[in-house]
Formats: C-alpha cells, structure tokens, sequence
C-alpha cells in the first residue's frame, strides 16, 4: 500500500488529537510534519514526551509554514488554523500542488468556498474538510438502517444544538460571539453534515434568528467578570427542503439553559430513528418501526471511538485510488451555504434557494473496515 505522507499547518489544543490518530489509527497515512506561525508551538507539538520522557512522535518534524508548503514529499495538508486563516492557507497549499484538508468550516465566506473548489479542480488535487464524524460508526450504522429500508421513505428530520453558551468554561470564548462565529457556524457543521449525509443535499431553506444579549459576561475561573459584545446571531432556527422531498427542521443556540430535546430524528413512513450526537463518531442509535417503541441498535460499522483525521485517511485513500472521498469540497461548501442562507432568510423575510450540489456521501463500507 502506498503510503500518503500529511502535514499538518496549526498546532492549536485540536491538534493534538489529529497528531495522536493520524500517527497511530490508520494505515494508509503518515504524519511526518507540523508547522505553525509560531515556530515554537510546532517544535512543542514535535517534541511532546510519553510518560516514560521518550519522545512520543520521534518522525514528526517541527517545520515553518512555507517549509512545510515547500516539501514536495508531503501530499496532504491538514489546515488547523483558525476559522479566518482557512483560505488562505488552504490556497497556499493548493497552489502548490498539495491536497487540503481544512478543520470547520471550509473557509468564512461562499465565494471563498467556491474558489477553493474550482483551484483544487484546476490543480488536479483535493480538497475538502471536517466535520468527519459523519463517517464514524454511528451515522453510518442509522444510513445502513435508512438505505435498508427500515423506517421507509424518509419524510422529515429535527436536529437541536442548544446550550447556554461559551463563557462559563472556555479560556478565550470571544469568537464565539464574532463574525464567524455564533451557535449555526460553531455547530451546524456536524448536524447539517449529518443530515445530508442521512437525506442528502437541501434545496431551499428558511430561517429565523435572534439575539438574547448585547453583551455576555464570562463566569469561568480565568475570565470572570470579563464583559464581552455580542455581533452574531445566538439563537437560529431553520427549515430544509431537502431535494429528496423530505423536510428538516435545524434549531442552534446559545441561548437555552437546559432541555430535553433530541440531536437528530430521521422519520419516515414505516419508522423513525434517533441519530447519536453528530459531534462524535459513536453513540447510541435506537430504532422504532410503527407502533414500536424505540429499540437501541448493534452499530453495524467501525470507528466508534475519537477517530478525527478519518476524513484524512479517506482523502489518502481516494488520492491513491483515484476515487472520490467522503468529507470532500462540494458536500463542505453546500453546508457553508446552508448556513449563511438561513440568516439571509431571516433577513429578507423569504425562503432561500441553494445554488450548490453535492452528492450525497457514498456509504463506508460495514464491519470492521480499517483504512
């Protein structure tokens, strides 16, 4: 099996999950590199120890970005920069030959998204991006149940993300509440990646925003009192037409103290079934055919554990095969579209019409699949 050599760009706290699997859980990549705009973070990631004070990842190089871009034995780019930097960086590394693979979102805007596309296309490389939990064991188990037939046509879908928001626990949650930022761009990338990956694309959606607070104040240990402005939308509540015929409803907030709602039901003219936390891979899926009640479900696919960097390793995977791969460009910037459409309903007042396509993912294989 070729090996498919990856770099990652951006050693922030996610990172290390990424350097931990991508070196560990999968066959077909080789993490050999990271770089950060600030050298020493990338040194601090490359030299990080095991218990026993050995060198955990001794074949990862600490490298500066443009060196990183420069080496012409890396063919994957993991892009962990923040959301701003992501098209940028992604360009970069498009631009010189490398495959891209971005953290959520693709990039800020839809034209970014749009060009990041057509220029992977015109350099004959890949590009595309997280969220890949879609395709862990426990979305892919309720596709496996969808496209078996178990709950019949599917004629609609929830999906609910509300928590009371940032403040009271993270170290720096001002982006939160930033452009970019808001309940619908932090978290709607697993739920509406989930769900098109469950029903596939969306044609026309509706929206609804608003906004609790002007200003929130942080409760946690090193920020308290610290008096943040609030510039997005914190509460977004959305309705899908999905191509298919089916519809969704999409509600994400920073505004709900606690509730009692589910993350996704799919339901459909034979059944429904609830869909696990879609930021996760595993998770529970429970099963209800007519009058039934709810029956927890075998997961009939692998990766049920924190298998972030399984979009990469599918990347590699399609690289070597000149197959396509799963978390690709398309299905990220027809969710990126997704989202700015639902605060443009809510602005103008009227359903919006989605431009982009994308294929609905091809399923994982079941079993136990290693790639």
């Amino acid at each position: 099996m070729q090996i498919i050599k990856v770099g990652i760009i951006g050693c922030g706290n996610i990172s290390s999950i990424y350097i931990e699997n991508l070196s560990n859980m999968f066959k077909g990549v080789k993490l050999v590199a990271c770089a950060d705009i600030d050298l020493s973070r990338a040194q601090a990631k490359a030299e990080q120890l095991n218990d026993d004070g050995k060198v955990k990842y001794p074949d990862l190089k600490a490298m500066t970005v443009d060196e990183l871009l420069a080496d012409p034995e890396i063919q994957i780019v993991v892009n962990l920069t923040i959301p701003v930097a992501h098209h940028e960086v992604a360009k970069k590394a498009i631009l010189a030959g490398k495959c891209c693979y971005n953290e959520k979102p693709l990039c800020l805007s839809r034209d970014q998204a749009q060009e990041l596309v057509k220029l992977a296309d015109e350099n004959k490389v890949l590009v595309g991006g997280a969220p890949d939990t879609f395709m862990g064991a426990g979305i892919q188990t309720c596709a496996k149940i969808i496209n078996d037939g178990w709950i019949g046509k599917p004629i609609s879908a929830t999906a609910f993300m509300c928590c009371p928001g940032h403040e009271s626990w993270h170290p720096a949650p001002e982006f939160y509440y930033l452009p970019g930022g808001g309940p619908m761009f932090d978290m709607g990338p697993y739920y509406l990646t989930a769900l098109v990956n469950l029903l596939g694309p969306v044609a026309k959606v509706a929206g609804l925003t608003a906004r609790a607070k002007e200003e929130r104040v942080c409760t946690s240990e090193l920020r308290k009192g610290d008096v943040m402005p609030v510039d997005v939308q914190t509460h977004v509540t959305g309705l899908m037409q999905f191509a298919s015929g089916a519809t969704g409803t999409i509600i994400t907030s920073f505004d709900v103290w606690k509730h009692t709602l589910p993350c996704i039901e799919i339901h459909g003219t034979q059944g429904s079934l609830s869909v696990p936390d879609p930021n996760c891979f595993g998770g529970p899926v429970k099963l209800c055919v007519q009058r039934s009640d709810f029956k927890e479900m075998p997961l009939s696919h692998s990766y049920a554990d924190n298998s972030r960097g399984l979009g990469v390793a599918d990347m590699a995977r399609a690289l070597r095969d000149g197959d396509a791969f799963r978390a690709n460009g398309q299905l990220a910037s027809h969710v990126l579209e997704l989202m700015h459409a639902f605060h443009d309903s809510s602005d103008s007042g009227q359903f919006v019409n989605i431009q982009s396509v994308c294929d609905q993912p091809k399923p994982m294989p079941s079993g136990m699949y290693v790639l």
